[in-house]
């Protein structure tokens, strides 16, 4: 931290994880932690917006504080103003958006339900201009997952036919609209109530997936031409749509997932994960899947940062937000975020 800045406090409010649990058993607002000082390649950052993701709630209930190196602030995406850029090329009063590594966070006890965090330069860009930071602040860890699920998992191409399975789900959002931005034909699948925003923001058709199995759907009427990128949003378990691909795949098609997500520890999720992991392991001349199979492991970056913002700027990317919440009303906010009838990005504002 400079010592030239006076003005930067020496403590802030930020929300902490004190124990294993959900949010509402987890979490308490700490009036008093330090404001972080800087290290090399480091910019400080005041948080006016923070955005929730399953992440921050899902790694409070499995992740045991001994596998914290401190009591943890939650939460990865923010939008806000640069107050202390170190030896970045930042300047102070920059308007900036980013999202912190979930490794950095993890192995730092930094977050973004606090009124600042210090954030390495790579995570952080220059946010689109004339944007409030309550609209961007949801979408550097989604968009830059969706970015790279078809730009580096994919041999994307323009007039490409492209499913994506979870159109609702905030990384399915993204992907709707970089895909169309590209030029691709973009089939989503959504529940009905869904179809009229998944069609708003790009959507060709839209599948209902509660009608039945959607490999079962995705067989009897298989698309002309063959998707030739399935991205899973959802994070399914059941490896039926992968499985049962080679109907509606392309040759050289590439299936791509956020990653299998159980959802207890039940012998039915095990044994579902033990199928996914068969599948995806087995080769073709063993009778496995001739398609390929990519699990994103996201990695921030400025590039993809600036991306993101430059497809803002030019009006081909926007970011659903649902709600709007106090700082003093984080709880509240990940009840929402919990609830499962979020339709888009639960927001939290820090700081005006």
């Amino acid at each position: 931290m400079s010592q030239k800045d006076e003005t930067i406090p020496t403590t802030q409010r930020a929300w902490v994880i004190e124990k294993l649990g959900i949010p509402r058993q987890a979490l308490r607002l700490h009036e008093n932690r330090p404001v972080p000082k800087l290290e090399t390649g480091q910019a400080l950052v005041k948080i006016q917006a923070a955005a929730l993701n399953p992440l921050g709630w899902k790694s409070m209930g499995v992740l045991p504080q001994l596998a914290r190196a401190k009591l943890s602030v939650p939460e990865y995406d923010f939008a806000g103003v640069v107050v202390d850029h170190g030896d970045t090329t930042f300047k102070r009063g920059d308007l900036v958006f980013g999202s912190l590594d979930p490794f950095f966070a993890l192995n730092s006890g930094e977050g973004t339900l606090a009124e600042y965090v210090r954030v390495p330069s790579s995570a952080l860009a220059l946010r689109p201009a004339g944007k409030h930071p309550v609209d961007v602040a949801g979408i550097p860890l989604a968009g830059q997952t969706a970015l790279q699920a078809l730009s580096t998992f994919t041999r994307f191409e323009a007039n490409q036919c492209i499913l994506i399975n979870g159109g609702s789900t905030a990384v399915g959002m993204y992907a709707i609209q970089i895909a169309k931005a590209k030029g691709a034909k973009v089939v989503v699948t959504c529940s009905p109530r869904h179809n009229s925003l998944m069609k708003d923001l790009g959507a060709d058709e839209t599948i209902d997936y509660t009608a039945a199995p959607l490999h079962e759907i995705l067989t009897r009427s298989p698309p002309d031409p063959q998707f030739n990128i399935i991205l899973d949003a959802v994070g399914l378990l059941d490896p039926s749509l992968y499985t049962h691909s080679p109907a509606y795949l392309a040759p050289g098609g590439v299936f791509v997932t956020t990653g299998p997500q159980p959802k207890s520890f039940s012998a039915n999720q095990l044994w579902l994960a033990f199928k996914t992991a068969v599948a995806v392991a087995r080769p073709a001349w063993l009778g496995g899947v001739p398609r390929g199979y990519k699990f994103i492991v996201m990695q921030t970056n400025q590039r993809d940062l600036d991306e993101l913002r430059e497809l803002c700027e030019a009006g081909k990317l926007r970011s659903v937000v649902d709600s709007v919440t106090e700082f003093d009303n984080v709880l509240e906010a990940y009840d929402r975020s919990m609830s499962g009838h979020a339709q888009g990005k639960v927001v939290v504002k820090i700081a005006d």
